[in-house]
């Protein structure tokens, strides 16, 4: 269903311009993760950007991880990220590491220092912060600002060899104090970590930080596009002035594009890991996670993630996109792929009291009726069935149609049937429904004796499969990502985030592999789960529903 035709946005308009007026004459991308965190629909947007973009200008774009803070990055985060890019449908032609540059960042930190660009610092973090000054009043300089450049050297050298412990000195850049932009009032661009590395180990006991690593990685890579989100606009600046001062042969430039952002979710890596390790979620691929592994175990398709990060397009002005966006492309993406089945969710028992005791007899029914190449399945019918609990009632109210008491329905693929009696359990509760079937109604006789309202799915009972059918809604009740206040956000948790239920399925999904895909008639999209099920046991997510009052902006 994706459409090979490329949708325009700014940033391939710049990049039409920069290949008509000879500015590159290679188009270079690079998706930049820092691994501290699974990746989320949001990044999604930025590698199907960084990646597609690559791939229509013949060029070249690589995957890098921006692996500059230890205390929060590990394997198991590159791992997942390396996971993700491929499901995705992409490939990247190099793949990087902002350590493998560390050598090459602290020659270029020297630079600056030879330059009188770049002073070690003694104060400490929050005394920085107090001298920064605000958008409104001027920052102070620091009082190590003017040590010599064979002092800085000396420090600097003495900070690699571990001789200072964490926070105790850092390497500024001198810039300006006065700047009115606060992202150039000499900021830090080397800090004390004694701390391994999931990649150097114990090599390095200092760290760049990312403001100052990221356009050296560009430089070094030589990225022609540096595409990012608007929050690092106000550090474009800087990410210039690093390029030029630290001399590096090849210039990138940046560029910044509206973030993703979708109702009832949020999308922030600390808040999510907050509901991972709280125990909130079942992982960071818990389908009720916007990451792309819980999209994947949900039953998303990569097919659909793309092409909704397509179609939302790619602009400079922030705004939160309805999540039922998502929903839709995966709805039209299953619509011509997901086999149909039917499944019991709520199993009340029917017994058709004039069918044969012990016969079964095996109906067909077309697998896909959209796509009739996909052929036929067989169904069994017999004298004992599940329905669904809501598909009867003792006093139904008008224009119900389907069973209750002298009302009679057609079971989907087989035969009407008429209620005539029920039973009921010492609480009250119906546990039984006793019909009567029309043999000559069967589905595809050509009966036209007369018309039933009502169309109920059921399961036969004697060769049922057990399933696990797990329904889900947003995990976030309304916009949370604003909340204020540490934690405030698990406030808007919505308790019927999941909804478990225990019924049945056709025969035929008895040996259903994890990550299958269905259409359950009437119910939704499911997808088998990939962690559950296994060993006999099937869970089915809900994917999404069938139907949505939601239409795609008129173009």
């Amino acid at each position: 269903m994706e459409n090979s035709n490329h949708t325009s946005n700014f940033i391939r308009n710049i990049i039409v311009e920069d290949l008509k007026e000879g500015r590159v004459n290679e188009i270079i991308t690079r998706f930049p993760p820092e691994p501290n965190g699974y990746l989320h629909i949001g990044h999604a947007k930025s590698i199907c950007l960084n990646f597609e973009l690559a791939k229509e200008f013949k060029g070249r774009a690589n995957l890098r991880f921006d692996d500059t803070n230890p205390i929060k990055e590990d394997q198991e985060y590159v791992d997942s990220i390396k996971q993700d890019v491929e499901w995705l449908g992409f490939t990247w032609d190099e793949l990087n590491f902002a350590s493998n540059y560390f050598e090459e960042m602290y020659n270029r930190a020297i630079v600056l220092i030879n330059k009188g660009k770049a002073f070690v610092c003694d104060l400490n973090a929050e005394q920085i912060r107090e001298t920064r000054g605000t958008l409104t009043e001027p920052g102070q300089n620091s009082p190590y600002r003017d040590r010599t450049v064979e002092e800085n050297l000396e420090l600097f050298d003495r900070m690699r060899k571990g001789e200072f412990g964490n926070g105790e000195k850092v390497l500024r850049a001198k810039i300006d104090m006065l700047s009115p932009n606060i992202n150039l009032r000499d900021p830090v661009i080397y800090r004390v970590s004694h701390t391994p590395h999931h990649n150097t180990g114990d090599q390095w006991c200092i760290y760049p930080m990312y403001a100052f690593a990221h356009p050296i990685e560009d430089a070094i890579e030589g990225i022609t596009h540096s595409i990012c989100t608007l929050e690092f606009e106000d550090q474009r600046p800087f990410y210039d002035w690093v390029v030029a001062e630290t001399e590096m042969e090849k210039v990138p430039h940046q560029y910044e594009f509206a973030r993703l952002n979708l109702t009832n979710t949020v999308m922030s890596k600390r808040k999510l890991k907050q509901l991972v390790d709280e125990g909130v979620v079942d992982g960071w691929d818990d389908p009720r996670m916007p990451t792309i592994s819980g999209l994947r175990r949900r039953g998303f398709t990569p097919e659909s993630i793309r092409t909704f990060c397509r179609e939302i397009g790619v602009t400079k002005s922030n705004g939160t996109i309805d999540s039922k966006y998502l929903d839709y492309f995966i709805r039209e993406d299953l619509k011509l792929k997901a086999p149909r089945t039917m499944g019991i969710l709520k199993p009340l028992k029917v017994v058709i009291t004039n069918y044969p005791e012990g016969e079964v007899e095996w109906l067909d029914a077309e697998i896909n009726p959209e796509v009739p190449e996909m052929g036929l399945r067989q169904i069994p019918f017999s004298r004992e069935l599940y329905i669904e609990q809501d598909d009867f009632m003792e006093n139904p109210p008008n224009k119900y149609f389907r069973l209750f008491p002298g009302n009679e329905v057609r079971l989907k693929h087989a035969y009407f049937i008429k209620c005539n009696d029920f039973v009921k359990d010492e609480a009250g509760n119906v546990v039984e429904i006793h019909c009567t079937y029309d043999q000559e109604t069967k589905s595809g006789s050509g009966f036209t004796g007369r018309k039933v309202k009502g169309t109920i799915h059921w399961v036969e009972a004697t060769h049922a499969v057990p399933a696990e059918f797990r329904l889900y809604e947003p995990l976030i009740l309304d916009e949370a990502e604003e909340a204020e206040g540490e934690g405030s956000f698990l406030d808007h948790l919505n308790p019927n985030s999941i909804v478990t239920e225990q019924g049945f399925v056709e025969p035929n999904m008895k040996d259903v592999q994890p990550q299958d895909k269905f259409q359950f008639f009437r119910h939704g999209y499911f997808n088998a789960d990939s962690k559950y099920t296994k060993d006999g046991n099937i869970v089915f997510n809900l994917i999404v529903s069938l139907k949505s009052s939601f239409e795609l902006p008129k173009s």
